[in-house]
């Protein structure tokens, strides 16, 4: 289920269906009903287990594997262990495809991500002394939506991830955001509505509780520029 819906999948009480299931057949053998058993699909792992939990493993659009955990205790999995399930599942994609395509890197210091289903190149510009992101030549934000986007980029070229987390920027020294997580989905949705504003080939989608993800119709190619920009509006 989890990789045909592409959506994490946790379930607190394995067993209940398969304990109704086995209860059914042994009434019907002591009633005298003989019939072939039916196939059944074993547990991977421990023998009755209470909870299981399954991610899918998604890079370029693809559904590469699931990623999946159980215990014997019942109501074992919550959020916090989803979100950083997810984590490991986007990493696990990321690895398992740079090992059929790596990014390229120029002598210009331009790094472009590998994407052969893209043919439209976009350039991300950025500067570091006010995190000022540009798309092309077109000023997109700046401050710590700038910042937050640079991170969702860069990640994107170095691993190949589209799915990210609320949880892990937040827990990002780098981006440097407030204290108050109001403010972590105020910035994510002037973000997003930037980019839907300009109609842009890059998109932010959410994903779920916590979750959302990077939309790419283009490849990407990123500049770290030093000095700053000049004359940018406030974000």
């Amino acid at each position: 289920m989890a990789a045909r819906e592409r959506v994490p999948i946790r379930i607190g009480h394995m067993t209940s269906e398969y304990r109704y299931g086995d209860a059914i057949r042994e009434s019907a053998t002591r009633a005298g009903v003989t019939f072939e058993r039916m196939t059944e699909i074993p547990f991977p792992g421990l023998a009755a287990p209470q909870s299981q939990i399954a991610l899918p493993v998604l890079f370029g659009g693809r559904t590469l594997g699931v990623l999946f955990a159980e215990s014997n205790e019942t109501m074992r999995f919550w959020y916090d262990d989803e979100d950083a399930l997810a984590i490991v599942a986007d990493r696990v994609g990321a690895l398992v495809s740079l090992l059929q395509q790596e990014g390229t890197a120029n002598d210009g210091g331009v790094i472009e991500s590998a994407d052969a289903d893209h043919g439209r190149t976009v350039t991300v510009r950025h500067y570091p002394a006010d995190n000022s992101i540009f798309l092309d030549h077109d000023y997109l934000i700046k401050g710590v939506a700038g910042a937050i986007f640079w991170k969702l980029a860069t990640e994107h070229i170095r691993d190949g991830r589209t799915e990210f987390t609320n949880r892990e920027l937040r827990l990002d020294p780098a981006l440097r955001l407030p204290e108050y997580a109001e403010n972590l989905e105020a910035r994510l949705l002037l973000l997003q509505r930037r980019l839907a504003e300009r109609n842009s080939v890059i998109q932010i989608e959410k994903r779920g509780r916590g979750r959302f993800r990077l939309a790419l119709d283009c490849r990407l190619a990123l500049e770290d520029l030093e000095g700053g920009a000049l004359g940018t509006p406030a974000a």
